[in-house]
């Protein structure tokens, strides 16, 4: 039976926890099938691709993918405090919403907002998962 190799196309279940348990994504939860992608061409965190290799159609495996193969650590450098006159007009922002930012040269991102005065909204660039180890439950359901 051929194993999951670099270059493979593969569909995959998953359920994405905390350490602490929480879930935080679930192919399977979401109704929109299995995850497919490619081995190598980076389109999932490098532990979750390392995790896959080797697998067979049909295995399924837990694994626990620590930060530096996951979304990396936090960068307190990727938090700003943001003048609120600086907002949109209409922005009526509120803890834990998202936005996405263009930067000058054209390059979008998303921030969160975690936290509000009256002057100034903190804004965060980091992934929400930054700086947390992770814990997949993984299922191979094709090699295609």
């Amino acid at each position: 039976m051929a194993q999951a190799k670099k270059g493979d196309t593969v569909k995959v279940h998953y359920t994405g926890k905390l350490t602490t348990g929480e879930i935080f994504d679930s192919s399977e939860e979401s109704g929109s099938g299995p995850l497919e992608f490619t081995i190598g061409e980076g389109d999932v965190i490098p532990g979750f691709e390392e995790a896959v290799i080797g697998m067979n159609a049909g295995d399924a495996k837990t694994v626990t993918i620590p930060v530096d193969q996951a979304y990396g650590p936090r960068q307190e450098e990727l938090v700003a405090a943001v003048e609120r006159e600086y907002l949109p007009q209409d922005a009526e922002p509120k803890l834990g919403q998202q936005y996405e930012v263009t930067q000058d040269d054209g390059q979008v991102f998303n921030v969160t907002v975690t936290e509000m005065t009256d002057t100034t909204v903190t804004l965060d660039a980091n992934h929400p998962l930054a700086g947390r180890d992770l814990v997949f439950e993984i299922k191979l359901v094709e090699i295609a």
